[in-house]
């Protein structure tokens, strides 16, 4: 599929007949006969009047405000009347109460107004902010290609970013450095794959697959927050008391199901997202946009098919859940934590990187957002990376899951001086999810019949009808106060 342009574009994602424009003509006050010339063949080439077309329209019978660029126009420049039309199209969607989709395309800032377009960005991005901060959804479609101020602004501050295959994205142009430097920019580098593998962006689809993952999106981040009618609790059956050392090798069995499997069977939507949009990814953590039921979350998963002996999880683990975080609290979502890891890396590598200091913002994080939060110990619980995403409204425990300091055979070594006496130590420890619910951490217990790796399935579904229900529940009373979250713990 070659270059679509804007109105293309629009034809084939957004619903039949279902656009309206919102643009007036743009000003040509004060410009040189050069300059309007050049507009009016622009014009002409591109069958529009500007760089950008905002508006309205129906994406799977929803409405949605929408911003299009065409690069057929002067390569899709952003100069000070395509400006005034972007911030238009961005303030009317956030005074309408709508959802905005974007869809860049272009080299950047135009260079026949120098400065005076160039520093648009900035009210550009004050515009996305208001949207944002009114707790309104702004996704992002990068386009081949994206550069300059546009990906500097508008581009690169999506709740959900998705670009175009084999698209250049970035923020110096190819040609502008090679004119610079006097050598080609490296190759592989600004291209939509590479910002995907470094956790910039979210996905790489193609246009005709756009509306699909929009009508996802939208459906978890529109659904209602109030007024959601309680789910019945499936009730709390009872565990028997299994011997802590009997679930810490359970919760090890690496056939146990982990957050992919419970996404799986249990949940009604899935937007998988990635990394933290700031170049950092780790494969020990899942990040996603969730229903569970009708009810809506920003989910934070532990992924213990991600985590290796080579690749423990590491403070960029973190730093995504922390974007997790930033999601829920802006979009008002309730938030979804899920605890099964070995334990955070212990290596110069993870000191160098923070990872003291990113568990202590994650906790400080959890325990002040100002939106609902459900924690779900699912399996192995070591150390400072796994109570990094403990503090919740709620907290629930698959029956053979267990907190620890340290992994009982560390805290063996440091008592004992040996390995011999890590189920002694568990025990002392008290560890196991039965012992935190007897101390009041944990709120409720699913069961395990006898052992989750032996019926993922269903033990996957008993989870997510408990995290159904919870989530009605935090949706009707809404995010607890700091205070009350940490008193659990007294």
């Amino acid at each position: 599929m070659g270059r679509l342009s804007a109105h293309d574009l629009i034809d084939l994602v957004l619903d039949d007949d279902s656009w309206t424009s919102w643009d007036t003509a743009p000003s040509r006050v004060g410009i040189d006969d050069a300059y309007a010339a050049e507009l009016a063949a622009a014009a002409t080439k591109s069958g529009v009047d500007e760089s950008v077309l905002t508006g309205e329209a129906r994406l799977r019978g929803r409405r949605i405000g929408v911003l299009v660029g065409e690069f057929g126009f002067l390569a899709g420049s952003i100069g000070r009347a395509s400006a005034d039309r972007i911030v238009a199209g961005i303030e009317r969607a956030t005074r309408e109460g709508l959802p905005l989709v974007a869809a860049p395309i272009s080299g950047g800032t135009r260079m026949q107004e120098g400065t005076p377009a160039f520093v648009q960005m900035v009210r550009i991005s004050a515009a996305v902010a208001a949207h944002r901060t009114a707790g309104l959804p702004y996704l992002v479609y990068l386009r081949n290609p994206t550069t300059g101020g546009v990906m500097a602004s508008w581009g690169s501050l999506g709740h959900v970013t998705v670009a175009e295959p084999g698209a250049l994205v970035g923020f110096l142009g190819p040609r502008v450095y090679e004119a610079l430097y006097g050598r080609a920019f490296p190759e592989g580098v600004q291209t939509s794959e590479n910002l995907y593998a470094h956790g910039i962006i979210d996905a790489v689809l193609p246009p005709d697959e756009i509306a699909d993952i929009l009508d996802r999106a939208l459906t978890i981040l529109m659904a209602a927050r109030e007024g959601v009618a309680p789910v019945a609790d499936p009730g709390q059956e009872s565990v028997p008391d299994v011997d802590t050392w009997d679930c810490v090798t359970r919760s090890r069995r690496p056939d146990r199901p982990g957050v992919r499997r419970l996404l799986r069977y249990g949940a009604s939507d899935v937007v998988p997202l990635n990394g933290t949009g700031q170049g950092e990814r780790d494969p020990g953590l899942l990040i996603a946009l969730a229903r569970f039921g009708e009810a809506p979350c920003v989910f934070l998963g532990q992924d213990r098919r991600g985590q290796t002996t080579d690749h423990p999880m590491g403070p960029e683990a973190l730093r995504e859940a922390r974007r997790g975080m930033r999601l829920a609290s802006e979009l008002g979502l309730p938030l979804v934590t899920v605890i099964d890891t070995q334990g955070a890396a212990l290596s110069a590598d993870a000191e160098n990187g923070g990872l003291a200091g990113e568990i202590a913002r994650s906790l400080a994080d959890l325990v002040t957002l100002d939106a609902p939060t459900l924690c779900l110990m699912l399996g192995e619980g070591n150390g400072g990376g796994a109570l990094a995403l403990l503090p919740a409204d709620r907290v629930i425990a698959a029956q053979h899951a267990w907190l620890s300091p340290l992994p009982p055979e560390g805290a063996s070594a440091i008592v004992h001086r040996d390995l011999d006496h890590a189920a002694e130590m568990a025990r002392a420890q008290q560890v196991r999810a039965l012992d935190l619910y007897r101390r009041g951490i944990v709120d409720r217990i699913v069961a395990e019949k006898p052992d989750a790796a032996d019926e993922p399935e269903e033990f996957c579904r008993r989870v997510a009808a408990v995290l159904e229900h919870e989530l009605s529940a935090l949706l009707a009373a809404g995010p607890g106060s700091a205070e009350k979250r940490a008193r659990r713990y007294v």
